[in-house]
């Protein structure tokens, strides 16, 4: 629920604000997760100059290999850039672990973690969750559905409609709550 997202990001926030390396690639991975909708394999293989300064935007290479754009909130930007500065020049990822990337496992397990510091309870929050409320919100703030299928990089649309169920639920909630005959028995 928004509640939940809303204290997962103060929290990251305020722990970021110590400059502390580990806290500032942690609200750089929220931002992304959350302000791009980008899959868990998609963000920790990101490479190093994937953000570019003034390009508000990714260029990203999916599943099946498709490229697609994915726009980057300022926030998301700017959690990046302060992030950046740790991440070693020789490095070709964003998020380098090891000799690799970061792995989707350890995504997975700093996102519960991050809920956990919250006071949320880990298991209601994962990197897949997060997905899925980038795409629930925009289509709740009247986002088009084809909009938010090129944003997710769904090949069909019958998948990106999984995320309308909830707008559905609200809609017959308002027809119920609302409607002028609403009352009438």
């Amino acid at each position: 629920d928004s509640s939940e997202v809303t204290r997962l990001f103060e929290t990251a926030e305020d722990r970021a604000a110590s400059n502390e390396p580990l806290a500032l690639r942690n609200l750089a991975l929220l931002e992304l997760l959350y302000g791009s909708g980008l899959r868990a394999t998609e963000l920790v293989s990101l490479p190093r100059g994937a953000l570019r300064p003034g390009q508000p935007f990714l260029i990203l290479r999916g599943k099946g290999s498709k490229e697609r754009l994915v726009p980057i909130s300022s926030r998301a930007e700017a959690a990046v850039v302060r992030w950046r500065e740790n991440v070693p020049g020789s490095s070709p990822w964003l998020f380098p672990s090891g000799k690799k990337h970061l792995s989707r496992i350890r995504l997975y397990q700093i996102v519960r973690d991050m809920a956990a510091d919250a006071g949320i309870p880990p298991e209601r929050i994962s990197p897949h969750v997060l997905r899925h409320n980038f795409a629930t919100h925009l289509l709740s703030g009247g986002a088009d559905l084809r909009v938010v299928q090129s944003l997710l990089g769904h090949a069909d649309i019958a998948t990106t409609q999984i995320y309308t169920h909830v707008d559905s639920d609200r809609l017959v909630e308002l027809v119920n709550t609302r409607h002028p005959l609403a009352d009438r028995r």
